[in-house]
């Protein structure tokens, strides 16, 4: 990251984060504010119905509550609490024992009213929890108690929700929104325009250095700036030393004699196989790589080894030549086809390594030819290397993928949640209603629901948390959960998944076997994980074998400080148009198939820095074998 881009990035997030923050302390006060207009508007409602109640409960000759429920008075004013404000929701008046003797909503009346949380106390509470409620869909009551002389006699309740303050605070964050957009652009602006004044001097200094990598000598910097003007006359220094340098040497820039040189730790460090012949064809520098390809001179190759042939071709010519591919076999031959069949790997190479080779002809700065340089790089490396890219681009791309579906999915989930508790709670005092006399006429209340509603809410409430787990195991592929290394023994591994899997096998006819010698190396890795590739493995064989068969899970030393685990199978197969695309995510050919199974198996595989092979014959099985480095 350039200093320039690092300048713009500071100055910008000081200024959003400066906006951002008053903008939350201006969402905190409307909040507050808000929250105390409706306690204030329900406490005014809910003192002019106790003023009115207790003018008809001292006049009442018979019950008061009959008295209360009765008067028109205090029905008007209870209805048109609803129109009094836009939080309010209900109006009522309770007894010592919480059932409505008079409601804003006279079909309510006589029922057991449910306590809401007092809104008072949240309005002196903080500004998180304030928030929090607000944004709760909870339903508040601003509540006036009535006394007969010291002992309760019931209680006015006033239902307010914070709906319209939700409202006043999206208006607010909206507008916040576009001013922090406006001041992400207008700094954004600001910082380049500065950074581009303030970084002047450092251009000028790049300028210099690069006509001094030109050949250009006594190079002087113009830098009026006081902080860089000691800076300048060193680098003028520098310029002159070096220009005298030039005219004494008489050619160019003289070498400073004794000057290090990190040429060969360079080299040695490189991927890249690297050889240096002089014009006689004798062998003047090697790196390692280039070691295990070429052991001794180029004269020790047979005559038809396409190094020995391409660096002669160079050395003859003095052109460059290649590049050509060419494959290393038994003994570091090197053929420009493929490997001989039945060939094994050499020590310190693998059989089949594909290598692409060049020779370059090196001239010095008078054009004479001094010598070659033959490069070998591993093509199977590259490829692999682009592999794991293209995996890690579709990985990437899940992950945007995924985070759009928790947002599109879990909204709506959370929202039917909700709803069907509240209809829960509504089914739940239904039954509570019944019996209750409306008005002292004696007619009975609504009929208790039918005996399977529960039940079907039950069955939709469990449908809505299962979707929520087929999103959460999306995710879960998208952002697996941190690896928890740890010395693994697979012997064990692969005995607690044959134990998991016997029920299915022993369900479908098929014969378990296990193979896994005592003394194995452990390899490092997350138990967890492991465990669920090869229980995937181990299912997806047994469904592979509807008609019964044999699953072996094998594990052994491949050498080389690696393990290998085998999952074979004797059932269908895969076809061989299908071979490659198994690894693809959401690939199935299974009627109800997900193709994430094989998807996570290979990911697996991959956090463990391991290797998956699988082999397999149309009607005869497959064999999937998994290599981990050892602990």
């Amino acid at each position: 990251m350039s200093i320039k881009a690092k300048q713009v990035a500071g100055v910008t997030t000081l200024v959003v984060a400066v906006v951002a923050v008053l903008s939350a302390y201006h969402l905190a006060t409307l909040a507050r504010l808000s929250l105390q207009e409706t306690a204030s508007r329900g406490e005014m409602l809910a003192q002019a119905i106790f003023q009115r109640a207790r003018v008809v409960v001292e006049e009442a000759r018979t019950d008061p509550y009959t008295a209360l429920h009765e008067d028109g008075g205090i029905q008007s004013i209870l209805a048109s609490s609803i129109g009094f404000s836009a939080n309010v929701t209900y109006a009522a008046i309770v007894n010592s024992d919480g059932v409505a003797v008079v409601h804003s909503f006279p079909s309510l009346e006589g029922s057991q009213m449910a306590g809401q949380e007092d809104l008072l106390p949240l309005v002196d509470a903080g500004a998180i929890e304030q928030l929090r409620a607000v944004y709760s869909d909870r339903t508040f009551e601003v509540r006036k108690p009535m006394l007969t002389g010291d002992r309760p006699f019931g209680a006015v309740r006033i239902g307010v929700s914070t709906l319209l303050v939700r409202d006043q605070l999206r208006d607010a964050l909206r507008r916040a929104g576009g001013t922090i957009l406006a001041a992400l652009l207008i700094a954004s602006v600001v910082s380049m325009l500065l950074s581009q004044w303030m970084l002047r001097p450092i251009h000028v200094i790049q300028s210099g250095l690069t006509r001094l990598g030109r050949g250009e000598l006594d190079v002087r910097l113009d830098l009026p700036e006081q902080e860089f003007r000691d800076l300048g006359s060193s680098f003028d220094a520098v310029s002159a030393q070096l220009s005298a340098l030039g005219r004494g040497a008489g050619t160019g820039v003289a070498m400073v004699p004794g000057a290090p040189t990190d040429f060969e730790s360079v080299m040695e460090n490189l991927e890249d196989a690297v050889a240096l012949f002089a014009p006689s064809g004798e062998l003047i520098f090697s790196n390692t790589a280039m070691k295990a390809l070429l052991p001794g001179s180029i004269a020790d190759l047979a005559p038809d080894n396409p190094l020995r042939q391409i660096v002669e071709r160079t050395l003859a010519g003095r052109k460059s030549n290649g590049p050509i591919s060419i494959t290393l076999t038994e003994g570091h031959h090197a053929s420009a086809g493929p490997a001989p069949e039945g060939a094994t790997p050499g020590p310190e190479t693998v059989e089949g390594t594909d290598r692409l080779v060049i020779s370059h002809a090196i001239a010095d700065g008078s054009g004479r030819f001094i010598g070659a340089m033959l490069v070998a790089r591993n093509i199977a490396y590259l490829s692999q290397v682009h592999s794991t890219v293209n995996y890690s681009r579709k990985l990437a791309a899940l992950g945007r993928l995924m985070a759009g579906v928790a947002h599109e999915v879990r909204n709506p989930l959370n929202a039917m949640t909700i709803h069907l508790e509240l209809l829960k709670q509504k089914i739940a005092r239904q039954p509570a209603a019944v019996g209750v006399s409306s008005g002292g006429s004696g007619m009975a209340g609504s009929a208790a629901p039918a005996p399977d509603l529960t039940k079907h809410v039950n069955v939709i409430a469990e449908e809505i948390r299962r979707l929520d787990e087929v999103v959460n195991g999306f995710l879960k592929f998208a952002r697996p959960d941190e690896l928890k290394l740890q010395p693994v023994h697979l012997a064990a591994l692969i005995s607690d998944v044959s134990t998991t899997v016997a029920p299915e096998a022993e369900r479908r006819g098929i014969t378990l076997k296990t193979e896994c010698p005592e003394v194995l190396p452990e390899v490092n890795g997350d138990p967890g994980m492991l465990a669920q590739a090869l229980l995937n493995l181990a299912l997806n064989a047994c469904q592979a074998m509807p008609s019964g068969g044999t699953l072996r899970l094998a594990c052994r030393d491949a050498g080389r400080r690696r393990v290998e685990v085998e999952v074979e199978d004797t059932g269908e197969g895969i076809p061989p148009e299908h071979l490659e695309r198994i690894f693809d995510l959401y690939f199935t050919t299974k009627e109800k198939g997900s193709g994430i199974g094989l998807s996570m198996v290979y990911r697996i595989v991959q956090l463990h820095d391991g290797e998956v092979e699988v082999q397999s014959t149309p009607g005869h099985g497959t064999r999937f074998k998994l290599v981990f480095p050892q602990a």
